[in-house]
């Protein structure tokens, strides 16, 4: 590939970009960096996307990725992508995008960038994939000169699989202002890891973050994982409003495609009931009171140990009703679906009946 004949312009919304680099990272992952052959430089948001024009067999389809590199270095751009099981277009890319080769590019487009929410502290909070606008709004502060005040909070199942792992930690090895936290479901085999390990949790997010209601929230990952999230900070009393989020699946073009988050949050002026079948007892109560603080007040014990959802000591069987349980890593997902609850953290949202 000859020299670029840079010119004073930005990208346009459609142009035709050349392959200029392939990087591979962890398992199925790369960071494709492109050029403009026209010279035209690069200008956007940190944490916005792009769409690409992929010539798959059986015809061009369109997909969009999270622009992974910084518009602080605006002479390439840069996307890095993670092939699913039934991906098409990443696979494609993996297996068949070259240096050299051209393709065409729409954008850059999305609002979820940290220049839109200007603030002094922050909090990242990422899982798989959704690392890459987090990377490119921590490149940009790295790049700025200034001293970031970045917690980057980011879930990954293994050790192995944290992508840009090594870059980040080089960027936190020279400012003290980004504190890297990551959590990983399980460790590598033959290799110590000395970070969290397991689901992440108010606890955990407690210890990563102490001062997290003083942060702005950035939140990219799945939609289960992002929906974690969203719990435990408003169970924490966090201001939702300081909240903002990015799924990796279904990127938000503009302000008036944002889903509305409608999210179930315990009301202390809406009424429930819990009936303890065992007991033959029926009390009212609010939102708000645990399954197990109404236990108490109606003169039952359900034995209990820590009460934040960690050691689940109160589980118990629910056998009608919904509740609202935003837990620590006490019950598994196969008890849950089995109808099981920790009454320490778990709120009766309408009539609820447990077998106690």
């Amino acid at each position: 590939m000859g020299q670029m004949n840079w010119t004073a312009r930005p990208w346009t919304d459609a142009e035709l970009l050349e392959c200029a680099m392939v990087v591979p990272d962890v398992s199925d992952t790369a960071t494709f960096t492109f050029r403009a052959p026209s010279g035209a430089w690069f200008d956007y948001q940190p944490g916005q996307f792009l769409t690409l024009d992929l010539p798959v067999p059986g015809g061009n389809i369109q997909r969009t990725y999270t622009i992974s590199s910084s518009p602080s270095r605006p002479l390439s751009i840069s996307v890095t992508v993670k092939a699913q099981k039934d991906s098409i277009g990443t696979r494609w890319m993996l297996d068949h995008l070259k240096p050299g080769m051209r393709i065409k590019a729409y954008g850059p487009s999305g609002i979820f960038s940290f220049h839109r929410h200007p603030a002094k502290k922050y909090l990242f909070i990422s899982a798989g994939s959704g690392i890459t606008p987090m990377m490119s709004m921590t490149t940009w502060a790295w790049d700025s000169g200034e001293m970031p005040d970045i917690t980057f909070v980011h879930a990954a199942r293994r050790p192995s699989e944290i992508i840009f792992r090594e870059r980040l930690e080089q960027f936190a090895n020279r400012v003290p202002g980004l504190q890297l936290r990551f959590v990983v479901e399980e460790p590598d085999p033959f290799r110590a890891w000395p970070g969290y390990t397991g689901r992440l949790s108010q606890i955990m997010l407690g210890l990563m973050a102490p001062d997290y209601l003083e942060r702005e929230v950035f939140c990219c990952g799945p939609e289960p994982f992002m929906q974690g999230v969203r719990d435990m900070l408003v169970s924490l009393g966090y201001e939702m409003a300081h909240y903002h989020q990015e799924s990796f699946g279904a990127p938000v073009r503009t302000e008036a495609e944002a889903p509305v988050i409608s999210d179930v949050v315990p009301d202390a002026g809406t009424g429930a009931v819990i009936t303890f079948a065992s007991s033959g007892i029926t009390a009212p109560c609010a939102e708000t009171d645990t399954v197990l603080a109404v236990a108490k007040r109606s003169g039952l014990n359900i034995p209990s140990g820590c009460t934040f959802g960690l050691c689940g000591t109160c589980k118990v069987k629910k056998t009608e009703g919904d509740v609202h349980m935003v837990h620590n890593g006490g019950i598994s997902d196969d008890d849950i679906a089995a109808g099981y609850i920790l009454a320490c953290c778990s709120h009766p949202m309408g009539k609820v009946t447990v077998a106690v």
